[in-house]
C-alpha cells in the first residue's frame, strides 16, 4: 500500500510539471486505483485516454482495459453497499415490529380489566400477528435476494467512450452503441467519424437504441 502511495506522489510531482503528461495521469490512475480511491483513478484514467487520442499515441487496449477495471471496481463497492443498505432495513423494520408488539404486552399487562384467561389470548393474538407481519416482511426481502448478489456490469452495456454503463444509448450506421453525449461531444470535439469504426459519422445519423435501454433499465431496476 505504501509503495502505491509513493507512486501516487511521484505522479503528482511529475504532472504538476506537465498536467499534459500521459503516463503521469495513466500510472497516477494505476496507483490510485490500487489504494481504493476509484473515482480520482477514473479520473486520471480517462484523462490519459483523452490525452491518447489527441496526441495520437497506440497504447493498444492498455489504457481502456484499466478504465474498465476501475469502474469494476467502484461498481462492486456500490454493490456492497447497496446489500449491506438493505440488510439493515430488513433488521430495522424487524426491529419496529418486534418493538411494537412488546409495547402493546406491556399495555396490556397494565391494562387491569382483562381477566387472566383473555390476558393469555390476548398476548397470543399480538404475538401471533407480530409474527405474521415479520413473515410478511420477510417474504417480500427474499423476493429480491437475486438482487442481493453481486451484479457484474457486463462490457455491452457501457460506453465505447466513456466506459460508464449506458444512460441513453444511441447507435451508428456501423453498428456501434454510445452513450449520446459522449459522442456528440466526440463529433464536435474530435471530428466527424465514428471513434470504433472511423466511418464518416454526423449527428443526425445517431438512431437511439431503444432494445439495449431496454436491457440497461432491467438490469439496474
Amino acid at each position: 500500500l505504501k509503495r502505491w502511495e509513493l507512486c501516487c506522489q511521484d505522479c503528482r510531482r511529475a504532472l504538476d510539471i506537465d498536467g499534459n503528461l500521459l503516463k503521469g495521469h495513466f500510472f497516477l490512475g494505476q496507483g490510485l486505483m490500487e489504494i481504493d480511491n476509484f473515482d480520482e483513478a477514473i479520473k486520471h484514467l480517462q484523462r490519459a485516454y483523452d490525452l491518447s487520442k489527441e496526441q495520437k499515441q497506440n497504447f493498444g487496449d492498455d489504457i481502456t482495459l484499466q478504465l474498465r477495471l476501475a469502474r469494476k471496481k467502484r461498481w462492486n463497492v456500490m454493490e456492497e453497499k447497496r446489500i449491506q443498505q438493505e440488510i439493515e432495513l430488513q433488521s430495522y423494520l424487524n426491529g419496529l415490529i418486534k418493538g411494537d408488539m412488546e409495547s402493546r404486552l406491556a399495555n396490556l399487562k397494565l391494562n387491569g380489566s382483562v381477566h387472566d384467561e383473555q390476558l393469555k389470548d390476548k398476548q397470543q393474538e399480538i404475538e401471533q400477528e407480530c409474527d405474521d407481519h415479520i413473515k410478511e416482511l420477510n417474504n417480500i426481502f427474499s423476493k429480491v435476494d437475486e438482487r442481493r448478489k453481486k451484479r457484474d456490469v457486463p462490457d455491452f452495456l457501457c460506453g465505447k467512450i466513456s466506459f460508464e454503463i449506458l444512460t441513453d444509448p444511441v447507435i451508428t450506421p456501423s453498428g456501434i452503441t454510445y452513450e449520446r453525449k459522449d459522442i456528440e461531444e466526440h463529433l464536435q470535439r474530435v471530428g466527424h467519424f465514428d471513434p470504433v469504426t472511423r466511418v464518416k459519422l454526423t449527428q443526425d445519423q445517431l438512431i437511439p437504441n431503444f432494445s439495449t435501454k431496454e436491457v440497461v433499465d432491467s438490469f439496474i431496476a
